[in-house]
């Protein structure tokens, strides 16, 4: 998925203009750091490699291929977009292109370390034309267009050539922040201070942040899910396995310059607020009643770390709402303690009721929501079936959507809920030993019929899950491709016992095995696929696993001894003839429908306009197209219609047409009346 991407470009301001919006505290080139390596990057560098090269799953060479790649994606890392380096930095540093791998072997890095130099000073140079562009207000009136995607594009070989890239992005910038309602004074504001951060941020480098992005080009270049973790980064990755943050429970990702929401963690103090959403933008934290501090172009670390406090504590967030209209909203949350049981699986029952002639009837479901395969998951879902047993449902939904995955033991108990005993997933390592995990209670807690909803986060053991139960013909599963992870990884300190370097070398991540489903094919790239497919803008192709660079391949091996428990073929080819005549009708999908023709249509779009007349007649048509959904909802839920996209109410939010459909395709399957067989 493609966004407009807004670079925060960090430059001090010139004191001869705009002297009230200056940085007192002006850095100037000759402030920069030169880093060089510390004496430990040696040690952990050489420990990094020799523990992929003897126990990773995937098994590689270090040979010129590996230094290339190493080399390449390095340089990926430093300049995303292609628009710090010239082609004649290039060309310099292309000595380096065949020594990655001796580099990353020895833990002798001068090559990378006089790279990621060359990096800082070009960026420095870069923000400060990014400033001199706002002494002048821009001419939105202009018509030109702002490539935001330059992954794939070539270098620029002038530095006039660059300045334009630039003056663009600058444009871009302001042009954002003026559609949100701010005039030229406050937007240069803004930028002057956002800017202002980034070139202090440079000045602030430590060689630990280049020893950490060099072993990660060396890691990702072996496989997408190993990595390095910094002294610090180690430290947090323990506090979250350890679940003992203290924080507002959201889960933060970095998009482009921008710290974004995630996910919501259950039962968190961002849930209970109601107001964080996922694909929020935090643009600015304060601390209290204390002063905003803009967060655009940080890294995503430092973000946390403002974020996260001691209990009892507030935090403000400006965050930016809305992708077609973006608005800034202040939100206040109080901090606490993120435990596991926040996140526990939770029932409900799902009604329909049904008038036959001069009768009615209810038929009920059950829905539970799994956000994570946590420990004791299993005893909680138990108690959870049982709660609805009693309520007399006739069937269970169990909701995968938006699940990582988690505890591969919690995968096998939860599975075991649904059939007597058999193998539920099949475990291959680096020595190709496959151990078979298995149910072996002999005993099920629901025999019911059950179907399982995924989509394309839905990863891991959220697989595993899915899978067995397809493969058993124990489930329908309906919903999106999921994302297609199949892999184990393990986390491992470098420190050693009686080490010199007690906690500085930080750990790492690694990939140790694969998962297989029972039927032999592995869960790696392919996922699993739903019996019944919901309409998705994205294809399989273009999501998850298998868009990873360096990602394992799809194999399979031997299947498991088990038996299928119902053959559902022809079940679903009825059952999915009626969903898809159904959904015809559907406003929802006609919606979602409208939705995916939009997005295929600009899917591979790599510029927008920097006219403010269209991009507000483009947010306007957006608008008006939110409101008349809302209103055409808030009708048929026989409420009154509202006059702004301001006035859209929450609870529209709250609508599921996904679980809808789901439940329909439930209940269907009730009324061909063939239920799961032991």
């Amino acid at each position: 998925m493609q966004s407009i991407c807004k670079i925060a470009i960090a430059v001090s301001l010139s004191l001869s203009s705009l002297t009230v919006l200056a940085d007192h505290s002006s850095i100037e080139q000759h402030d920069l750091p030169v880093l060089t390596q510390e004496v430990q990057h040696q040690a952990a560098s050489k420990r990094v490699s020799a523990t992929f090269s003897r126990h990773h799953y995937k098994k590689f060479m270090f040979n010129d291929d590996l230094s290339s790649d190493v080399f390449d994606l390095y340089l990926k890392q430093l300049d995303y977009s292609r628009n710090v380096f010239l082609q004649s930095d290039i060309k310099e540093f292309e000595k380096y292109r065949y020594n990655f791998d001796d580099m990353v072997a020895s833990g002798k890095l001068v090559g990378a370390f006089e790279i990621y130099n060359a990096n800082v000073q070009r960026r420095f140079e870069r923000y400060k034309f990014a400033l001199s562009l706002l002494e002048k207000e821009f001419d939105f009136s202009v018509k030109e267009e702002y490539e935001f995607d330059r992954e794939e594009a070539a270098y620029v070989s002038t530095q006039a050539e660059l300045d334009e890239l630039w003056r663009k992005r600058v444009k871009s910038d302001a042009l954002n922040l003026k559609l949100a309602g701010k005039d030229w004074k406050e937007i240069q504001k803004v930028l002057t201070k956002r800017y202002n951060y980034a070139i202090k941020r440079l000045s602030q480098g430590e060689s630990e942040d280049v020893f950490q992005v060099v072993m990660n080009a060396f890691a990702h270049t072996v496989e997408p899910h190993t990595s390095y973790l910094s002294p610090r980064n180690a430290e947090r990755f323990q506090m979250e396995m350890n679940l003992s943050l203290e924080g507002i429970g959201a889960v933060l990702r970095a998009e482009d310059d921008f710290t974004v929401i995630q996910s919501i963690v259950t039962g968190g103090p961002a849930d209970k607020s109601k107001k964080l959403k996922p694909k929020d933008k935090i643009v600015g934290v304060a601390q209290g009643d204390g002063e905003f501090e803009d967060v655009v172009g940080w890294r995503l670390d430092d973000v946390v770390d403002k974020i996260k406090g001691p209990k009892g504590t507030t935090v403000r967030l400006q965050v930016e709402k809305g992708e077609d209209d973006p608005t800034i909203e202040i939100i206040s949350i109080v901090r606490d303690t993120i435990k596991l049981e926040d996140r526990a699986a939770k029932s409900e029952v799902y009604e329909q009721k049904t008038d036959a002639g001069d009768t009615a009837s209810t038929k009920k479901l059950g829905v539970i929501t799994i956000p994570s395969f946590y420990n004791k998951l299993s005893r909680d879902v138990a108690k959870e079936i049982g709660k609805l047993k009693e309520e007399g449902v006739q069937g269970i939904i169990v909701d995968l959507r938006g699940n990582g995955g988690g505890s591969l033991v919690e995968a096998t108990l939860l599975t075991g809920l649904f059939i007597d005993k058999g193998p539920v997933v099949q475990v291959r390592d680096g020595a190709n030993r496959v151990e078979v995990n298995k149910d072996v209670d002999g005993l099920s807690y629901y025999d019911g019929p059950v179907t399982v909803m995924v989509d394309r986060y839905s990863a891991s053991a959220s697989e595993i899950f899915a899978a067995a139960l397809q493969d058993y013909g124990r489930a329908i599963i309906v919903g999106e491709n999921t994302f297609g992870k199949g892999t184990v990884q393990q986390h491992r300190g470098l420190g050693r016992v009686y080490d010199l370097y007690d906690n500085a070398l930080g750990s790492i991540q690694f990939t140790i095995a694969k998962f297989y489903r029972i039927n032999g094919g592995s869960t790696q790239h392919k996922g699993v696929t739903p019996d019944i497919p919901f309409p998705s803008a994205i294809e399989p192709s273009e999501w998850g696993e298998s868009r990873e660079e360096n990602a394992l391949e799809w194999d399979k091996i031997n299947k498991a001894s088990y038996g299928r428990i119902n053959d559902f073929t022809d079940d679903i080819s009825y059952l999915d003839s009626l969903h898809k005549e159904r959904i015809k009708s559907d406003p929802e999908f006609s919606y979602l429908a409208e939705d995916i023709a939009y997005y295929r249509e600009n899917k591979d779009k790599k510029s927008a306009s920097l006219n403010y007349e269209e991009r507000k007649a483009e947010r306007e048509e957006n608008k008006a197209k939110r409101l008349d959904r809302a209103n055409k909802r808030l009708l048929a839920m026989g409420k009154e219609k509202v006059k702004s996209v301001d006035d859209i109410p929450d609870e529209l939010d709250e609508l599921d047409p996904f679980l809808d459909e789901t439940a329909k395709i439930a209940f269907d399957f009730l009324d061909i009346g063939k239920l799961a067989k032991k």
